[in-house]
């Protein structure tokens, strides 16, 4: 026999049977080896994928929870410059009450020192009547000498200040 290109049926018959081999054992292969790992694979690819929309969701929700956040900041910003506003209204309320109350007590003192300088008032008017009524006995006594007696010079004295009137001396 001839030999074709220089290849003998041996050679030929044993690559042939390694051709058949190796598809053979390329499918057992696939089978066995191949398939899993693309499971393996496609399970992973899933498993990504599955993360890359949990990772969204969650920003997602923490976009919301900062929106809420940031609202309820709002709101307490808010709320502490009400309660601020509050307290500076009671504050300057409080303020008006304390000057009222500080007016009233200068009223009332002023009113009460007004009493006390009329009663003082009163007492000297009281103490100089009481000179000039001891005084004009004197002069009455000097001039009357010992003839009047003491009920008889006081009887004068009444009737003298009786006329001239209490405006006419106090002034």
């Amino acid at each position: 026999m001839d030999r074709l290109i220089g290849f003998d049926p041996q050679l030929l018959h044993d690559a042939v049977l390694t051709g058949i081999n190796i598809f053979i054992l390329f499918f057992a292969l696939s089978y066995l080896l191949f398939n899993p790992v693309r499971d393996v694979l496609e399970k992973r690819k899933q498993k990504i994928a599955g993360e890359l929309a949990s990772a969204a969701e969650d920003k997602s929700s923490a976009e919301a929870m900062k929106a809420e956040y940031e609202a309820k900041l709002r709101d307490v910003n808010k709320e502490a410059e009400s309660i601020l506003e509050t307290a500076r209204r009671k504050a300057k309320a409080r303020e008006e009450e304390m000057l009222d109350e500080a007016k009233a007590e200068a009223a009332r003192i002023i009113d009460r020192a007004n009493r006390e300088v009329e009663l003082e008032k009163k007492k000297a008017l009281d103490d100089m009547k009481q000179e000039i009524v001891d005084i004009a006995a004197f002069m009455a006594e000097k001039v009357v000498g010992n003839s009047i007696d003491v009920k008889i010079q006081d009887a004068l004295i009444d009737e003298t200040l009786k006329e001239m009137g209490e405006h006419t001396w106090q002034s």
